[in-house]
């Protein structure tokens, strides 16, 4: 066994060779080190950079807040729309049998209490579609709305404006803002 104090020619040039090598790992100068200020201006940034984060998760959180709160909004206020169009052939219906019952069977008195029945049921529907913001759209005698209206024929007419809508063929609704149905229309035209 060799004493630790002295080396062989091997040992000294494996130990300069590591020496090397370790010097070459370390910096010689300690300019050429990160400094304490370096690394303080490193993690501002970091911090900046997490608080920036921060605060658009925030306000993608509230985006997203606003946008399920105004949904559950319309689901509530509009919730009713489907049931509605459904009802509308009903009404549609109870009020085209009315308006075809002849005078002479209305002062029958064997009708006379179901026609007034078949009214005050006619009343009801419209006190129930004023009741959920269930409106009818006005139509006759105004000027022709794509937005609430739908042409389905055109009318010559001398007396009414070109594109004034002078017969409402089905009665159009709204549902609070939103439209239901539209109104089914006869528009004036200029005659030929």
């Amino acid at each position: 066994m060799t004493d630790d104090t002295t080396q062989s020619p091997e040992e000294q040039t494996v130990a300069e060779d590591f020496k090397g090598k370790i010097e070459d790992v370390l910096p010689e100068d300690q300019s050429e080190a990160p400094s304490e200020d370096a690394e303080l201006a490193k993690l501002r940034e970091d911090l900046a950079t997490a608080k920036q984060d921060v605060l658009y998760a925030k306000a993608e959180t509230q985006n997203v807040r606003r946008r399920l709160e105004k949904d559950i909004a319309d689901t509530r206020a509009y919730a009713a729309t489907g049931f509605a169009r459904d009802i509308l052939s009903v009404a549609d219906n109870l009020s085209r049998a009315l308006s075809v019952i002849p005078a002479e069977l209305r002062e029958d008195e064997k009708l006379k209490n179901l026609i007034a029945g078949l009214d005050a049921t006619g009343r009801e529907i419209d006190k129930v579609f004023a009741s959920h913001g269930i409106t009818r759209i006005a139509s006759t005698g105004l000027p022709l709305d794509p937005n609430q209206h739908q042409a389905m024929l055109e009318i010559p007419s001398a007396d009414a404006e070109p594109g004034t809508i002078v017969q409402e063929l089905q009665a159009g609704y709204m549902i609070k803002d939103r439209l239901l149905r539209p109104a089914m229309v006869a528009v004036a035209k200029k005659p030929d």
